[in-house]
Order: structure tokens, then C-alpha cells, then sequence
């Protein structure tokens, strides 16, 4: 009984302490040797031989993805791609589908790799001048761009190569196109959903009269400065990066092909089916970066500059969540765990129904989609993936519904991405949260149910 206190304990200061906004790469450690010494196992060793391997097994598999994936977002912003994507599609839809033209700005550039932290960035200049002109609500706006960053571009569509479509590649053995049937039905919920609320609320602005309103301190002027390349041309690596990745996963490193037999003895202890996910997205991402490179040679004199700023952004998100591995590991291994994973097992015998109750819970207290999904497969994407075989589930489907599960409840007030847009756009929780809500957790839990009754009845 007081090993399952320790382990809630623990992840009660997890969710409060990072409100507070005290880092996870401080957090991880502490409340991990915290939740082991209540448990009466010995701090240090928990922390050196348990909470560092598993923290370091996490950046072994995963940090091609993440240095890769920043470095793409990095270039594309640097050579103007970002911006000129943005611009022609808000050119094409005009004012009178502003919130539309924020979405598919947004959607388009997250779905071929930008991180959706460039993406706020890039998009929000653009966002302030329609919203203006078309006298839609300030306060709009980040939930536009948070709906086509921080949904269905990051969890549901396939193909995508957002690190929450990676991170269960290697344990269930699958590729980031998994599911697709699932993931676009999912994907379709949360984009018509999310439009049809802003819409709605929009509607309710007019007839109240409400209007832009004033705001200091914002981007006013958004022509396209001189040498923005064409839109083309800022189009063509998304495109690579998704064809690449499909060809490559589907068609090139399929799970039984021969050949790859090495794999299985050392130095390597691996099969292609473990590890065709992620060098599907390697292949892929290395080919984007390089076009933009070869493409923008004179918008970037300096592309060394833009890969190292690129590969040291990428640090902190893949610490952070390889940190919150690290503390699943340590978790896993205390007896109470065995008892809280009994309670979760019993909730349901559809291993669909228990891996999304424990991911998106878990993401909720972390206040991060790939933090809390790493915590739960870290802890339990063996027994979840044992069940689905047992079950006749193919892994396939378990990979979509964990993936949008972590998505639901992520974005709680107290999650960095939120934090971070309100920032950019200037504006406050009290202001915007509640069309923030709706959008990212709301809709998003809504394509759970249906990716969980979907993948229940065998549909991939």
C-alpha cells in the first residue's frame, strides 16, 4: 500500500510541479528516486542502473527522429518555406476562410515534419493580418493554430513524422503509416469538429459585434519580403519526407523481408520489424533537409548555422521526454506497480480500451502527448502489445489508437506548447483557453472512442 502512495505521490508533484514549470529533466529524476525510495528500494541504485538506462535506451532509439525532425523545421524556416506555404494557401482562401487558411497552413507544414513550435512562429504573423482584415477575434487564434498543430497532423493522419507518431514504432514493431483507416476517420473528426466550433464561435463574435480589437505590440506589415521561394519549391520536401517514408516503410523494409537476418545477432540484437519505423523516417527526413538545402542555396549562405541551431533545439524536447522514460522505468519496477496495472487491466480486456486510459491519463499529468505516451509504453507497451497478439489485434491498430490517445488530454492548461503559444500570440488562458480546449482535447477525445470502436472491430 504505501509503494502504490509513493507511485501517486510522485506523479501528484509531477502535475504540479510542472504547472509550476519546473523542468522535467528535474522533475524525472527526483520523483522517480522519490517514488523508489517509498517503495523501499535503494535510491541510487534506481537512479544509476534503472532510471539512466531507460532514459538512455529512449535517446538510443529515437534521436535520429528528433535531431532530424528540428533540423527540417530549422531549414524550412530559415529558407522561407514556411512562410511562403502559409502565404499561398492564406492567398488562395482569402479572408473569407481565415480560420480555414490558419488550419491548413498550420496542418500542412506539421504533417511534413515542422515542428509545431516553428509553425506558430511562422504562421502567426500571417494569422494576426486575416484575422484582422476578416474582423474575427483576437482570441481565435491560437486555437486555429493549435488545431492544425497539435491534432490530427500530430496523432491521427498516417504517414505523419511528429515524434508522437514515432515513439511506438519500436514497440509494436510497426511503421509511422499504421492504421490508416483509422487514423483518417479520427483525423476527419478532429479537423471537422474543430473547424465547425470556431466557426460556430466565430458566428456568435459577429452577432455580438465583437471584432478584432485593439492589441499592442503585434506584427502589422506580412507582405512577402523579396526571395520567399516558390511555393512549389517550399512544398517539394513535405512531399519527399511523406513519399519517402511510405515507399520506404511499405514497400522497401518490409517486416519478413530476408536479408536482414544480421539483425538478429550482435552487435545489432534487433529485427527489421523493430527498426523499419524509424529508419523509414531517418531516410525520409535526410532527404527533406537535403533538398531544402540543395533547393535554397542562396536563402541560406549559411547552412551550417541553421543545421547546428536545428540540431541544438532538438536537445531539450528529446531529454525532456526521454527523461519521463526514464522515470517509467523506474516505476515498472516497483512491486505496487504490479497492482496498479491489475486495476488499469481490469477496466477492460480490450487492450485498445486500457493503452488509451493509460496514456492519455498519463499525458494529462505530464502535460505532454509524447512524455505521457513514453511513460505508459515505458511501463506497459510489452504487456499492450502481448495483449493485442493474444487478442488477434494487429499491432497496427494499437500503434493509431495509443498514438491519438495521447492527444487527448495533453494539452491541459499546464502544457508547455499551450504556454508557449499563448506567448507568441500575446494573449492569456483566461482569454483563449476554453477554444483551446475544445479543439485540441474535446474533438480529440471524441476520434479516440471512435479509433477504439474502429480498431475493436478489426478496421486498420
Amino acid at each position: 500500500m504505501i509503494g502504490v502512495f509513493g507511485i501517486i505521490l510522485s506523479l501528484g508533484l509531477l502535475m504540479h510541479l510542472a504547472y509550476r514549470g519546473v523542468s522535467a529533466l528535474i522533475l524525472a529524476p527526483v520523483l522517480a528516486v522519490l517514488a523508489a525510495a517509498v517503495s523501499g528500494l535503494p535510491a541510487l541504485a534506481s537512479l544509476t542502473q534503472v532510471f539512466m538506462p531507460g532514459m538512455a535506451g529512449f535517446i538510443a532509439a529515437q534521436f535520429p527522429v528528433f535531431i532530424l525532425g528540428a533540423i527540417l523545421g530549422k531549414v524550412m524556416e530559415d529558407s522561407g518555406s514556411a512562410k511562403a506555404i502559409a502565404r499561398a494557401i492564406a492567398a488562395r482562401l482569402g479572408m473569407n476562410h481565415a480560420i480555414l487558411s490558419v488550419t491548413l497552413s498550420c496542418a500542412v507544414l506539421t504533417y511534413g515534419g515542422v515542428s509545431a513550435f516553428v509553425v506558430a512562429f511562422a504562421v502567426y504573423p500571417i494569422a494576426a493580418h486575416l484575422f484582422r482584415e476578416a474582423d474575427i477575434p483576437k482570441r481565435l487564434i491560437p486555437a486555429t493554430i493549435a488545431l492544425g498543430s497539435f491534432t490530427f497532423t500530430m496523432t491521427a493522419l498516417p504517414g505523419s513524422p511528429q515524434i508522437q507518431n514515432a515513439i511506438p514504432m519500436p514497440y509494436f514493431h510497426t511503421t509511422a503509416w499504421a492504421a490508416p483507416v483509422i487514423g483518417l476517420v479520427a483525423g476527419t473528426i478532429m479537423l471537422v469538429g474543430g473547424m465547425s466550433w470556431l466557426r460556430f464561435r466565430e458566428g456568435k463574435a459577429r452577432e455580438k459585434g465583437e471584432g478584432y480589437g485593439a492589441h499592442q505590440g503585434e506584427p502589422v506589415a506580412i507582405l512577402p519580403p523579396a526571395g520567399l521561394p516558390r511555393t512549389a519549391v517550399a512544398l517539394a520536401p513535405i512531399a519527399i519526407v511523406l513519399l519517402a517514408n511510405l515507399i520506404l516503410g511499405t514497400r522497401v523494409w518490409k517486416a519478413d523481408a530476408a536479408g536482414y537476418g544480421y539483425l538478429a545477432a550482435a552487435p545489432y540484437s534487433t529485427s527489421l520489424g523493430a527498426v523499419r519505423g524509424v529508419w523509414s523516417l531517418v531516410v525520409a527526413l535526410g532527404a527533406g533537409i537535403a533538398f531544402v538545402l540543395a533547393a535554397n542555396r542562396k536563402r541560406l549562405p549559411k547552412p551550417l548555422d541553421s543545421l547546428n541551431g536545428g540540431a541544438a533545439s532538438s536537445m531539450g524536447p528529446i531529454l525532456n521526454t526521454a527523461g519521463m522514460v526514464g522515470y517509467g522505468t523506474v516505476v515498472k519496477t516497483l512491486s505496487a506497480f504490479v497492482v496498479l496495472q491489475g486495476a488499469l487491466l481490469a477496466i477492460s480486456g480490450n487492450p485498445l480500451v486500457t493503452s488509451s486510459i493509460a496514456t492519455t491519463a498519463l499525458a494529462g499529468i505530464t502535460g505532454s502527448a509524447s512524455g505521457g505516451m513514453s511513460i505508459a509504453l515505458g511501463a506497459m507497451g510489452e504487456t499492450f502489445y502481448r495483449q493485442a497478439l493474444a487478442g488477434g489485434i494487429a499491432p497496427e491498430i494499437l500503434h493509431r489508437v495509443v498514438a491519438i490517445a495521447c492527444g487527448g488530454l495533453d494539452s491541459l492548461p499546464h502544457n508547455g506548447a499551450i504556454i508557449t503559444l499563448l506567448g507568441i500570440t500575446r494573449l492569456s488562458h483566461r482569454q483563449s483557453y476554453a477554444d483551446i480546449a475544445m479543439v485540441t482535447i474535446a474533438f480529440p477525445l471524441l476520434a479516440l472512442v471512435a479509433a477504439i470502436i474502429l480498431g475493436s472491430l478489426g478496421v486498420a
